[in-house]
Parts: structure tokens; sequence; C-alpha cells
């Protein structure tokens, strides 16, 4: 049987049929009348009502700007008015309010119905409460521009590291600056060839370390000693990896280990099972007296990135240095 004869032994899809989809739909839908007064609503589903909370008989009669309020902005107001005007299929979003005053984001899309010739007879409008995506999009929105500015000022406070160690270390100012030069180069390296990688490629460990290890020891890279497993880490987990051992080099080098030349950092890199994940311990020694930050913006920024791809990072403020452990799961990284 071929899909013409199913077609035509199938009863055709009458007004009845399309009215109880339209009844029972969840999307909530209104029809308006542009022939009437006002363009008020005749027609609300039930999906309708429980948005807004109003029954159906105190909405049909009223025109659609009942569901607006104190912060519909008349920028919306007006973009409805035009796709009205110009009878066309068109989306706006609107802040409208329920009976009980709260107030949602609505994705309100408008298109005219005509008749068989072509004569306007209604309006629908199909109602869709998006308050909750945009809260969602505002807080990724709001952490990702903490992330940035924490990271610059993270830069600015290593690179004023960086130059007062290496005042210290050069007794020439051609040497310094040839120093300064070098070590800021290495930083630069360090935040932009690791950190947001768009190559998809997966990385091993030791070359994602390496930037990070020439950016911020003050002598040489022998003050941060690998250990462990070298594994290939994928591009979901590089950033987050990368922002973590950022965060914690930038410490070292403001109050932790890497802000004397003796101080010294131990990194051991281990891959654990049931469940299998990544697990890296951080240990400092040989730099000042420790003592826990009262400024945790950036631990905040970091843990929220961890926790985003099922990580965890533990700080524990010894006196003697900072010891750091960090899991990480092994579906977001790559196999050797």
């Amino acid at each position: 049987m071929n899909n013409d004869t199913v077609s035509a032994n199938r009863p055709a899809l009458n007004e009845d049929v399309l009215g109880k989809v339209v009844r029972y739909a969840r999307l909530p839908l209104c029809i308006t009348d542009p022939t009437l007064p006002d363009n008020p609503i005749v027609y609300v589903n039930e999906a309708f009502t429980d948005l807004t909370g109003y029954r159906m008989e105190e909405i049909v009669g009223q025109n659609c700007r009942f569901l607006q309020g104190p912060d519909t902005t008349p920028e919306s107001v007006e973009t409805v008015r035009q796709i009205l005007l110009e009878r066309r299929v068109d989306t706006v979003e609107i802040v409208n309010y329920r009976k009980d005053g709260s107030r949602f984001l609505n994705a309100l899309q408008l298109g005219p119905i005509n008749d068989e010739d072509g004569k306007l007879i209604y309006f629908f409008g199909s109602q869709l409460d998006v308050s909750e995506r945009r809260r969602v999009e505002r807080e990724h929105r709001q952490l990702a521009d903490d992330e940035l500015l924490h990271r610059l000022r993270n830069i600015v406070n290593v690179m004023t590291a960086m130059v007062r160690i290496t005042a210290r270390e050069e007794p020439t100012p051609g040497a310094f600056a040839d120093k300064v030069i070098e070590r800021l180069s290495a930083l630069g390296a360090a935040h932009f060839d690791t950190i947001g990688r768009s190559d998809q490629q997966e990385v091993d460990f030791e070359t994602l370390m390496g930037p990070i290890m020439r950016a911020y020891t003050s002598a040489t890279e022998e003050q941060i000693t690998l250990s462990g497993d070298n594994p290939l880490i994928s591009h979901r987990l590089v950033s987050p990896l990368t922002l973590a051992l950022h965060e914690l080099a930038t410490n070292a080098v403001k109050h932790g280990a890497l802000s004397t030349e003796s101080g010294q950092v131990s990194l051991d890199i281990a891959i654990l099972q049931a469940p299998a994940r990544l697990r890296f311990v951080w240990q400092e020694i040989g730099g000042p007296k420790v003592t826990k930050s009262d400024r945790d913006s950036g631990s905040r920024i970091i843990q929220s990135l961890t926790r985003a791809v099922g990580g965890t990072l533990h700080y524990d403020w010894q006196p003697d240095g900072l010891i750091a452990t960090a899991e990480f799961p092994m579906t977001a990284i790559g196999q050797d």
C-alpha cells in the first residue's frame, strides 16, 4: 500500500479535530478578533489559563494588553503593534503579569489567520515563559564576566610580582629588560595559548603545564616539578583545568611558594579508578608562612567552572604551604 492510498483512505482533517488540537495543546494559545473593537481575545486554551492564572471568563473579551504591567517596555509593545499592522508572523519577548501579580518573560509569537479568500479574520498568539532560561543565561554571562575580570586583575598582579622579582635578580638595566620581556611573553602564552582552545584537539598534561611553568616561576622552571601520570586532556577539560592551575600559580606568585626564589611547588598527577578520574595534588613548600586569603572571588569562579564539568577542588591551607587537590571525571579526559 503506497502513501497515496493511505491518504485517500484517511478522513480529512476537519475543524473539530483542529479545535481539539488547539484546546488540549500544552503550549498556551489565544485567538483575537480584529473585526471587533479593540481586537479582543475570543478564545484561549487551558494552557493559557494555567500560565496566567486567569479563568477563561476573565480573559475573553479583553485585549491582550491586560497582561502588561510596570516592567513591560514601550519598545516591546510597539513591536507587537507593528507585527499586527503588517500582518506577519513574528516573535517578540515581552514582560507580562499573572493574575497574582508575578511577572514572567513571554516569548510571544503572533500571526494572522486568513479565510480562503485571504481576508483577515483572526490573529493567533502563542505564549512561552522563558524567564528561567534568560535567568540562567544572565548567570552564565555574569560568571564569564567575573572570570574575565579576575583573570585581568591576576595578570596585572603577576606582572607586578615578576617585575619586582626580576629587579632583584638582574644587575643591569639591559638584562632586567630582556628578562621582563621574556617573562611577560611567557605569561601571554600561558593565557592565550592554553585557555579557551578552539582547535578541539587533545593535549597532554605536561604540554598544558609548560606555558604556566614558564610564566609563573621566578628563576627556573624547576621551581614547579611534575610527577606521576601524563594523561591526554580533552578540549572540554582544557579551560577549567588550566584556569584552576593559573589560579593556583597566581596565588603562589603573590602569596606563596613562587613569591621567593627558594620556594618549590610539586604537582603530582594520577589516574584513579572506580570511578575513573584524574587527580592532581599541588603542594607548596619554602614560601612565606601561609594564611588563608579573605578574598575568595577567584576561588569561587574556579570552583564553579570545576563543578560544571563534574570536578572538585579542595584547598588545604597548611602553615608550610598550600596543598590543593583537584579531581576531574575521566569522561572529559582523553586516553593515551
